[in-house]
């Protein structure tokens, strides 16, 4: 009988440090290391090449994973195990090194109010606007904006006039009337609201795919920490990371890894999603530390032993023992079972699983079964997992 997961705890997203760039200042948001922080919108220091084209990364993608039956599982081999004997094993580098990503959302996502001291009192223009936490603004006066640093100027020379926007709510297009505020502290027209335009951290890969080098990492999203919700990611390069410690994790602090940007742009990003962020390497990587393994899908996942592979220092990846039980196997999200650290030198390293090891590759009976996504704040030594083919199926879903 299928075990349930069922967990009146609190659990932490492993993988990011994310950093608000906001209209009257920033804000931290919690994942890994701190990296970098953008404030009003500027664009990053580092060149943030194009990304791929997305129809390379698709026909790669496609050619890679077969991409061609309706009736497959995932867009990738038939659901039927006896079909899937009678043909060669999807191949994946188990992954376990870390990577950095440097991103420019698309549009600028709200994230937080802030009255505006006008002369008559306290005003915020957003909300009475209509506008949400959540929202992304895309256009002002029917013009694509293109971060917050243009928001903010396009405001400031509004001369107070009502202006045009239209943002994103739940995935639908709305349109709202907003006449600006002047700012007696700040002498300048203000909207009211904190947004954010770009981002940054680290997590580890959890697989790449042969001859194109298109990768999976985290096994979750970007997300705000503030709102939950995904960080819609415009664009984004792919950095070399250099891990230099760890903090270890206690009940009610969970650790993290600790690590700076030590390359330039090695890859670009596909897509931001619920299973884990997506791209593809410019080359083969140099840190890839064995042989492609096959896939090992949720049918074939069972309770027991394991281990993960994950980079917690200078030394590369290691492997690291751990068990897995409750299995959910209806599971379509990134909590699909749970992980338990059994490995004494991880444990007495890190206290567990830590902020930055996201992502990390769990494999059982020679096989990729899926990768660590959580950690339970009042007990790192226990996590969630997401099962391998959710990831590869969200992977099909960019590709097709």
């Amino acid at each position: 009988m299928t075990k349930r997961i069922i967990r009146g705890i609190s659990f932490f997203l492993l993988a990011f440090i994310i950093f608000s760039a906001a209209l009257t200042g920033s804000y931290g948001l919690i994942a890994p290391t701190s990296v970098s922080c953008y404030a009003e919108g500027t664009q990053p220091s580092y060149p943030l090449v194009a990304a791929y084209e997305l129809s390379h990364i698709k026909e790669e993608l496609s050619k890679q994973l077969s991409l061609k039956t309706s009736n497959s599982l995932y867009g990738i081999i038939p659901p039927n195990s006896l079909a899937v004997s009678k043909q060669q094993p999807l191949m994946l580098y188990p992954g376990g090194m870390p990577f950095g990503v440097k991103f420019i959302t698309e549009g600028v996502l709200v994230v937080g109010f802030c009255d505006v001291d006008s002369s008559t009192g306290a005003k915020n223009p957003s909300s009475e606007a209509g506008i949400r936490i959540n929202d992304i603004i895309t256009k002002i006066n029917g013009n694509t904006i293109n971060g917050a640093s243009e928001l903010t100027r396009i405001v400031e020379e509004s001369g107070g006039c009502t202006i045009s926007i239209s943002y994103l709510r739940d995935g639908k297009e709305h349109t709202a009337k907003l006449t600006p505020a002047y700012s007696v502290a700040e002498n300048k027209y203000k909207t009211g609201i904190y947004v954010r335009d770009s981002g940054a951290g680290i997590g580890t890969v959890s697989f790449i795919v042969p001859e194109s080098y298109a990768f999976a990492g985290l096994g979750h999203g970007i997300c705000d920490a503030g709102t939950g919700k995904l960080i819609p990611m415009q664009r984004g390069s792919v950095v070399g990371v250099t891990i230099s410690g760890v903090v270890k994790g206690l009940a009610g602090s969970p650790g993290e890894v600790k690590g700076y940007f030590s390359s330039g742009k090695t890859g670009s990003l596909l897509g931001n999603t619920e299973c884990g962020v997506y791209g593809v390497f410019a080359s083969k990587p140099a840190n890839i530390h064995c042989e492609p393994l096959p896939v090992g899908y949720k049918n074939e996942l069972k309770e027991g032993k394991a281990y993960i592979y994950s980079t917690l220092d200078e030394s590369g990846v290691k492997k690291y023992d751990i068990e897995i039980s409750d299995i959910n196997y209806n599971s379509k999200g990134n909590k699909c079972f749970t992980v338990k650290i059994t490995d004494p030198d991880l444990i007495n390293k890190t206290g567990g699983i830590i902020q930055g090891m996201s992502g990390s590759p769990i494999i059982q009976d020679g096989k990729i079964v899926g990768a660590v996504t959580h950690v339970l704040i009042n007990d790192p030594t226990t996590g969630y997992g997401i099962f391998i083919e959710n990831m590869l199926n969200q992977m099909g879903d960019l590709a097709s």
